[in-house]
């Protein structure tokens, strides 16, 4: 089951059942299922918190995933801040909704086993948001 919540935002306008469905076909396109996976969508001083009391890190950032997966089976919590995902948009000159969507996958995409902190990992990532990203417009 995946849960969407909101704390201090506006809840984002994505379509729950829709946006269930293709997180689904992206883990299983990996082989993997889905159990427990729980959004919190945030403001950057709640991400901050989050950063601060779980990692010990300093910083803003879009996301935090935590990974609770058990073989096959995707558990997780993904926090979202969506100040930082409106900031990277205007950045990077994204759409907004696409940048909210990359980022919602991009926490699945490390429950399914990949990295971006490493030598070539980012391009690995990123080329995997993607193919992510046309399943999502290809329904």
């Amino acid at each position: 089951m995946i849960t969407y919540q909101a704390e201090n935002v506006r809840f984002p306008n994505i379509k729950k059942r829709e946006t269930t469905a293709w997180i689904k076909a992206v883990a299983a396109s990996y082989g993997k299922k889905v159990g427990e996976i729980g959004y919190l969508f945030c403001d950057d001083e709640k991400i901050l918190e989050v950063n601060r009391e779980y990692l010990g890190h300093d910083y803003y950032t879009d996301i935090i995933t935590f990974d609770y997966d058990e073989g096959d089976t995707l558990n997780g919590d993904i926090v979202i801040s969506l100040d930082t995902i409106r900031s990277n948009a205007e950045l990077f000159h994204k759409d907004y909704d696409e940048e909210l969507h990359r980022v919602i996958i991009h926490g699945v995409l490390h429950l399914c086993g990949i990295n971006d902190k490493g030598p070539g990992e980012r391009e690995i990532m990123e080329a995997a948001e993607d193919r992510a990203l046309s399943m999502r417009s290809s329904k």
